[in-house]
């Protein structure tokens, strides 16, 4: 069993990071240097994610392990990150799994999508009944990587958009950027979608080339300052309950590494994943605050916007099952886990209001 599956707990984590660090604080010369290409430039993403991961390793295995990050563009373009893992041009990536959606459709069973569970639901999936493990073996087959979670967001804002947006007519015909799985099960709701660059959506969405983008958590979407240039901001994240994100690492590159270090860096990615879910629901708690301050009106989607997105979603993922017997596997394997979990709410939630 390895180390992520024993260490289950933040505080047994924490423990085991102080109980390996050298007795005289200092760290060994570094006996491998990594470098790491990310899909963002900066933002939460790349300072609590990206270079909070290679601190953390660098930490954790005593200095003998360093990777130097480097922002989109500098070693590949942001969606071909793991490409470029992949044939060695970096030895790491950090990226998010569905951009390769089409590749691989499955990819957006990892990385979430509109028929996709919450995300404590996915933690869940993942690290206890067996997602981690279908996780690393699609990724060793369809793209010849080594890959494991690494940064979870609470579910997206929907939309900063020019528009209010409320009820399905509000949809109909609304032009606005998104990713992924996304682009296809939005025309069902009447929608106008189209993709483009991160670098290029907040001057299109300012010049009215787009109504309207989706992005990221309402925290993280702050620092884009699409608030600024679009009043409205629609909750809850239809598009996107969860989204998990990815280390991808160059296979030859990571059987140089002693089995230990390689368990050490399964910590790191486990910890940067569990500490951002719960640093990100808490800013975003403290976002809509913010966003009200800064003149925004907060929009909440019609409860029949927000079933009619669940059910596009599930409807668009069992038709990919038919023809994609990975799609298939996970699907079916993240549906029984959802059953398995579906009277949650009345054993772990309290009504207090």
């Amino acid at each position: 069993m390895s180390i992520i599956r024993r260490l289950t707990t933040i505080g047994a984590v924490a423990a085991f990071a102080l109980g390996v660090a050298l007795p005289n604080g200092a760290l060994a010369e570094a006996k491998y240097k990594w470098k790491m290409a990310a899909s963002w430039g900066g933002g939460p993403l790349m300072e609590i994610g990206a270079k909070a991961f290679a601190s953390k390793v660098k930490f954790l295995t005593d200095g003998r392990l360093e990777i130097k990050v480097f922002p989109s563009g500098q070693l590949s373009k942001g969606l071909e990150v793991r490409s470029a893992v992949a044939k060695g041009v970096a030895e790491a990536g950090h990226t998010w799994m569905g951009y390769d959606w089409g590749k691989d459709k499955t990819t957006v069973l990892f990385g979430g999508y509109a028929g996709s569970m919450d995300s404590e639901r996915m933690l869940h999936w993942i690290y206890e009944a067996g997602g981690l493990e279908l996780w690393r073996q699609f990724n060793d087959e369809k793209f010849g990587v080594v890959s494991m979670p690494m940064f979870i967001r609470t579910a997206e804002a929907f939309l900063h958009s020019r528009k209010p947006v409320r009820t399905l007519d509000d949809l109909n015909g609304l032009k606005f950027r998104t990713a992924g799985a996304w682009l296809a099960i939005s025309k069902g709701l009447g929608a106008a979608p189209v993709t483009m660059p991160g670098g290029e959506v907040f001057a299109a969405l300012e010049r009215g080339a787009i109504d309207a983008t989706e992005w990221g958590t309402l925290y993280e979407n702050k620092s884009t300052g699409f608030h600024k240039i679009a009043k409205y901001v629609i909750i809850p994240g239809i598009h996107q309950p969860t989204a998990p994100f990815e280390l991808v690492i160059n296979k030859k590159a990571w059987a140089k590494l002693s089995n230990r270090d390689q368990e050490l860096v399964e910590l790191a990615a486990k910890l940067v994943t569990f500490e951002t879910w719960t640093r990100i629901g808490q800013e975003d708690a403290k976002a809509l605050d913010f966003y009200k301050k800064a003149g925004n009106e907060i929009i909440v989607l019609d409860a029949a916007v927000q079933k009619k997105g669940k059910q596009l979603g599930l409807a668009w993922a069992k038709e990919q099952a038919k023809t994609n017997p990975w799609f298939d596997k996970v699907l079916k394997h993240q549906l029984q886990f959802e059953k398995l979990w579906s009277q949650a709410r009345h054993y772990r939630n309290v009504i207090s209001e």
